[in-house]
Parts: C-alpha cells; structure tokens; sequence
C-alpha cells in the first residue's frame, strides 16, 4: 500500500531543521535549554529508528552462538544472566565479554554516539 506521507526519517529531520535553523536561535533562558533537550530526544530517535534493526538482529545472533540456541532475544538475555550467575558462563569468558562490549557500543550509538568517537 502507497504511503501519502513522508518516512519517518524525513519528517525528524525536518522538524530538526526548523528547531536548530529558526527555533533555538531565537530563544534564550529556559526556553532555549528545554529546545536543545528535544532537539537531543528526536536525535536519539532517529538514530534508533536507523540502527536498531540491524543492532538487534547482531545481538540475537551474539546470544545464539553463547547459548547455542535461538528464541526471543528478551528470553535469551535472561538465560544469559542465569548462566552467569550460576557459573555455566564465566564473566571472563571472551565470548561474553565481546558481546557485552558490542551491546554497550550498539546501545552508546543511539542513546549517546560522542561517547563511541573517543
């Protein structure tokens, strides 16, 4: 079925133009403040709405080849905690631990991508 709107990509960039080009430089104070602060919410919007399918699927397979098996990621990262914690996986193995830095780089990439660049 046609869609009779932009993609949600062109309507956050869209209103992110309006807020950085004209908003915020004429605000001041709290106002202004309050502005950057959405400005920061849409981007992390964006950014998910651009990377996370492919971050979750990368993730399941992570999960898949430390459990062994497939299923819902949700159910698999509560698997992967109970092996944890009943020493079936150590903390120091080198499997997990890739995956724990992949799923903490994948979540700074959305939620605070500066923090990825140092």
């Amino acid at each position: 079925m046609p869609t009779s709107k932009p993609d949600a990509k062109i309507l956050l960039q869209a209103a992110m133009k309006y807020l950085e080009e004209e908003l915020l430089p004429a605000l001041s104070g709290y106002h202004r403040f309050q502005t950057r602060v959405t400005i920061n919410v849409i981007n992390t919007v964006r950014r998910e709405l651009e990377l996370r399918g492919a971050q979750a699927e990368a993730e399941a397979a992570r999960l898949a080849a430390l459990l062994g098996r497939d299923g819902p990621v949700d159910a698999l990262n509560v698997e992967l905690c109970a092996r944890i914690r009943a020493g079936a996986i150590a903390a120091d193995d080198g499997s997990l631990r890739d995956h724990v830095r992949r799923s903490l780089a994948d979540a700074l990439a959305i939620n605070n991508p500066k923090w990825t660049a140092r």
